[in-house]
């Protein structure tokens, strides 16, 4: 299988193994040779690394490890990178120190050398947790500066005056730096120049002048969209909602939130996290510190045995996905799913125990930039051949799920989202899972939390093997793909209140992350009030991180934007090369729906959009 597996890769047979990333061009030179170099480190990993009973779970299908090829060298998964901090103090990239900017533009420069600098440190995404906080004293230096030039003038402009032409000028600098920021998201490579960087931003709740001009600019710079009016794919943007803050008419950012809204009916993003979800809201207390932050694909670090229980500076250090469906079809009864499951989930426990030893016995000196510049937490007080354990105990390892719509139909016949007895049972289900990881913490004393896996390629990899061992089951194998972790499956029709209300309550229970989409039928170009409706409901209903799905197509031959169907209908272009189709998937954008894995295609063109 692994033979056939390179040669694939060599010869450009399938295309699923190539583009099991949408974000990284499998069919590029560096693509190739990433792919060639990842299937080796899995195969060591398979068969020198992992525990038999892992092992054996890995080949039934049951088990999938997240990320296997990055095992054996103990990377870790993602960072809420501390930017304030490194901007503040300086940072080396090991090539010479960049010093603390002095202005905007320099500082939004600096933050992308610092994306660009820690995707070569980790195996996931890099995020800023509070972008708006982290980058609104430099926003005054640069205030500072332009007003010091212009009292140097021979005018006679009154000290009022001078302050608000400086405020002019600030504006446009910071309009600037965003502007320059999105483009670099977009075009700079790391890991060999295979990839751009996986960058997640959170924002919308600073309510100083400054800030809420970092998060103004930086909107209107994502409308603007990149040279030819394309949509930026990065980085993801993540709108904090918070009543009082932004939320409703009087509240201080709440023009932000109606431009977020606006952006989002243009460019897709920002998504929306919500801060006052109860499992989020028990975390602040004033500082911007205790406000929860996500990575764009669904990524939540919080809960913390170890230290301060905050995003910043830490983050996932590996996490593995229970195929349901799998565990449902060799199930004799339900008492006999729920036997199995409590296996398999210890057996990920351990799994996942078994890879943070290994990551543990990594040197300081391994990961340069992550660890001796600070950006996780604690790690500039590591000498350079010290070990990890005393810092990554402050990280966390999830155990996910997919598939389980399919899961239920396999055990009584019905999804969640057409039977209220199938709702109980996956409730049940999340909430056995979640209990396993609450005691996995008294246990092995680190911080274990449930994740609702976020499954590109794996999505077509599980239900591939599952058909030909059981063949094509109705409503379970029948098609490429199975249902991301709890969501209802996107073929099914139902209204988007009722969506959000039965998925919901797993957003509570899968504490290492979730999210919730909403397709809608027909471009939201115009319709900012329905997305806000929308947003809004998610908010009642106690969401954590939602995002509202639209088309967003641009024809590339004359650069008319809109729902294209067949062909362009101002040009008359029908050649599918020459239309942009900007979808998402699990949690980011993509251009070109050729970079997708066939079960990934296939589950777009099943979306149901909701009215």
């Amino acid at each position: 299988m692994e033979r056939l597996r390179l040669e694939s890769i060599f010869e450009e047979e399938n295309s699923d193994i190539l583009q099991e990333n949408a974000n990284v061009d499998g069919r590029s030179p560096m693509g190739q040779m990433a792919k060639l170099a990842s299937e080796s480190s899995k195969w060591y990993m398979k068969h020198h690394i992992l525990s038999d009973e892992a092992r054996h779970m890995v080949d039934e299908n049951l088990l999938y490890i997240h990320d296997a090829d990055f095992l054996a060298v103990g990377t870790t998964t993602c960072c809420q990178i501390p930017l304030g901090q490194l901007l503040q103090s300086g940072f080396n990239t090991g090539h010479g120190y960049m010093r603390s900017p002095q202005d905007i533009k320099s500082a939004m420069a600096l933050s992308s050398i610092i994306l660009q600098s820690n995707q070569n440190m980790q195996h996931g995404g890099q995020a800023y947790p509070m972008f708006d906080y982290d980058l609104a004293p430099y926003i005054v230096r640069t205030f500072e500066r332009n007003l010091t030039r212009i009292q140097s003038y021979p005018t006679t402009f009154t000290k009022e005056q001078c302050e608000e032409q400086a405020w002019i000028e600030t504006e446009r600098d910071t309009y600037q730096a965003c502007e320059a920021f999105v483009h670099n998201a977009n075009s700079m490579h790391s890991r060999g120049g295979g990839q751009v960087p996986f960058i997640s931003v959170n924002y919308g709740t600073d309510t100083s002048r400054e800030g809420r001009m970092l998060t103004r600019n930086l909107l209107l710079a994502t409308q603007s969209g990149l040279g030819h009016g394309e949509t930026p794919i990065f980085p993801i943007q993540v709108f904090k909602v918070k009543e009082g803050v932004n939320l409703n008419e009087g509240d201080p950012n709440y023009d932000l939130y109606q431009l977020a809204l606006e952006t989002t009916s243009e460019r897709l993003f920002p998504n929306f996290s919500f801060l006052d979800a109860p499992f989020n809201a028990q975390y602040w207390d004033g500082r911007p510190e205790s406000e929860v932050a996500y990575m764009g694909c669904r990524t939540r670090v919080m809960g913390n045995i170890h230290g301060e229980e905050t995003s910043i500076g830490r983050g996932n250090l590996s996490f593995s996905t229970i195929n349901l469906v799998r565990l449902a079809l060799l199930s004799t009864s339900m008492d006999d799913f729920w036997r199995r499951l409590d296996e398999l989930v210890q057996v990920g426990v351990r799994q996942l125990h078994d890879r943070y030893l290994l990551q543990c016995q990594k040197k300081a000196a391994n990961f340069r930039f992550l660890y001796e510049q600070g950006v996780w937490r604690g790690g500039e007080e590591l000498n350079r051949e010290d070990t990890l354990e005393s810092i990554l105990k402050q990280g966390t390892l999830s155990l996910g799920f997919i598939g389980m719509a399919e899961a239920l139909v396999a055990l009584r016949g019905r999804h969640h989202g057409e039977c209220e007895e199938s709702r109980k049972i996956g409730l049940e289900i999340a909430e056995r899972m979640r209990r396993a990881m609450d005691e996995a913490i008294t246990t092995y004393q680190l911080n274990y939390s449930l994740l609702a896996t976020p499954a590109e390629g794996l999505s077509g990899k599980f239900v591939g093997a599952d058909r030909e061992r059981f063949g094509r089951l109705p409503g379970i194998t029948d098609r490429e793909y199975y249902t991301n972790s709890f969501h209802v499956p996107v073929y099914y029709k139902l209204k988007a209140v009722d969506k959000i209300r039965i998925e919901a309550p797993f957003h509570n229970l899968c504490n290492a992350g979730h999210i919730t989409y909403v397709e809608c039928d027909g471009t939201l170009r115009h319709n900012v009030a329905a997305i806000d409706a929308l947003v809004r409901t998610m908010f009642r209903e106690g969401i954590g991180y939602g995002s509202i799905n639209h088309p967003v197509d641009r024809c590339k031959n004359c650069g008319h934007s809109g729902v294209i169907h067949e062909a362009c209908p101002s040009c008359g272009t029908d050649q599918e090369i020459h239309i942009e189709r900007i979808r998402r998937i699990t949690g980011y954008l993509v251009g070109e729906l050729s970079r997708w894995n066939s079960g990934k295609r296939a589950e777009e063109r099943d979306r149901v959009k909701h009215s």
